[in-house]
Formats: structure tokens, sequence, C-alpha cells
């Protein structure tokens, strides 16, 4: 069982940054590959950022095509963290942001939300123009 946290949202202007934690609970974090979805009112869920896990220090990351370039997926095992930072932040990068976690081969991101096992609550990330 892995319980997973979200941290770091909030109300920003265009243009700005922000950084998303996720802590997450358990001796297996390691062994999860990480997902970073959002949902923007009336809008499915979407991948936004995933990281592989590894048994050496070489991860994998994937991105959504609307954030390559602006955000960045890092995971930090001693501290069973996945961050999420998001640069240049635009009115469309307004949703709840959720973190996840997923049973997957190694080096693989899985992008589809039926992939992962465990969700945390979300956190709110609202971009004003």
């Amino acid at each position: 069982q892995v319980q997973l946290v979200e941290s770091g949202g909030g109300l920003v202007q265009a243009g700005t940054s922000l950084r998303l934690s996720c802590a997450a609970s358990g001796r297996t974090f390691s062994t999860y590959a990480m997902g970073w979805f959002r949902q923007a009112p009336g809008k499915a869920r979407e991948f936004v950022a995933g990281i592989s896990w590894s048994s050496s220090n070489t991860y994998y990351a994937d991105y959504a095509d609307s954030v390559k370039g602006r955000f960045a997926i890092s995971r930090d095992n001693a501290e069973n963290t996945v961050y999420l930072q998001m640069n240049s932040l635009k009115p469309e990068d307004t949703a709840v942001y959720s973190c996840a976690a997923a049973r997957a081969a190694i080096r693989f991101v899985p992008t589809a939300p039926s992939r992962y096992d465990y969700w945390g609550q979300g956190t709110q990330v609202s971009v004003s123009s």
C-alpha cells in the first residue's frame, strides 16, 4: 500500500513558477513509476509527466506535449518524494494536480490513468492571466 500526499499548489500569475511535491508512504516507493496528472473543470484527467523507477540512477521521464520544455519531473527516493517543477505557467495549466504510483516495468513510464494503482487527493493550481 502506498499513500500519496501532494503539496505546493496555489494561485499564481502567468509566467511564474511553482513546484509541486508528492510525499509517499511505504518502503517500496523506489520501485514504483510515478506520474503527475491534472484535471480541469469539465475536462477529463490528463497525463502531465511521469518518471520511471530504476535499479540504477538512470531514470526515464515522459511529458505531455503541452508541458514539454516548461515542466520537469524528478524524484528523491531517499525522501520518498516526487516533484513537479512548473515554469512559465499559463492560464490553461489551471487544474487539480494529482500524483500517482504505478507498478510498471523498469525504465517505463505509463501514461494512462488506468495503469496507476495509487492516487493522491490532489492540489489546486490556478494561473491568472
